[in-house]
């Protein structure tokens, strides 16, 4: 399992694990520096008394980025305080609770979501990481939300690939069959929660392999802003990575 940590230093380090980063170092170096440089305003305005919900929610994305995940939990926390409506659409705080090993939390958060959406499988993929870490695989499936509507690509099958009705292969084979796999979306997806399967089964090369082949997607060249999830699949990689098998 990821051992997870908060401190922006370990995220560092961890870049220097993979002698084939998927990314270049000096991208890299310089995405993180841009977003350090961003929080310093956004500190400010806090601090000056500007209207806050908007500032901490775009200060607690910067702390996420970063690594420095207890300070995203926090800004994401004041954003409810000040605004309570924020609190059932706020998937960003159960992924910020899953990274600071607040599991419970996490799963809760999108339990929360999902009564809000209750349409988007990738909520329910989360809610199912932070019960499988409380509770163990087995019963983390049995409560697995239930979902009636299509959901985009390729998160139907991705679902039942953690139900256990379908091996991270098979996932592949799927795609391929319907000729979904040369969408660089989909197969960024693929490749992310493909290579989560794997690590939550105990197969963490194939579980590096995947992630490695997530964060060197394209689509993040033309996803748009930050490419949210682009960035939360880079930090799991780089966790992954760091950390002793």
């Amino acid at each position: 399992m990821l051992r997870f940590a908060t401190g922006l230093f370990f995220l560092l380090a961890s870049a220097t694990f993979a002698a084939d980063p998927p990314i270049a170092v000096a991208e890299r170096a310089q995405m993180l520096a841009e977003f350090t440089a961003q929080l310093a305003p956004l500190d400010q305005a806090i601090a000056d008394g500007a209207p806050g919900v908007a500032l901490y929610s775009r200060r607690g994305d910067r702390h996420l980025f970063l690594g420095q995940f207890a300070k995203a939990v926090a800004d994401f926390e004041k954003m409810i305080a000040l605004d309570p409506t924020q609190d059932a659409p706020h998937w960003r705080l159960g992924i910020a609770y899953y990274f600071t090993g607040q599991f419970g939390k996490s799963a809760k958060q999108f339990e929360k979501y999902h009564a809000y959406d209750g349409g988007d499988r990738e909520n329910g993929i989360w809610k199912f990481f932070g019960d499988a870490k409380v509770d163990g695989l087995e019963p983390a499936r049995r409560a697995m939300l239930v979902y009636t509507r299509f959901d985009r690509e390729p998160f139907p099958a991705l679902y039942e690939m953690f139900a256990g009705k379908k091996t991270t292969d098979a996932l592949f084979a799927d795609l391929k069959a319907r000729k979904l796999d040369d969408d660089p979306k989909v197969r960024f997806f693929a490749n992310y929660y493909g290579g989560l399967n794997e690590e939550f089964l105990g197969r963490r090369e194939r579980a590096l392999t995947l992630l490695h082949e997530a964060v060197a997607s394209p689509w993040r060249l033309t996803a748009g802003g930050p490419a949210y999830m682009w960035q939360v699949a880079r930090l799991h990689y780089e966790m992954l990575a760091a950390a002793k098998p």
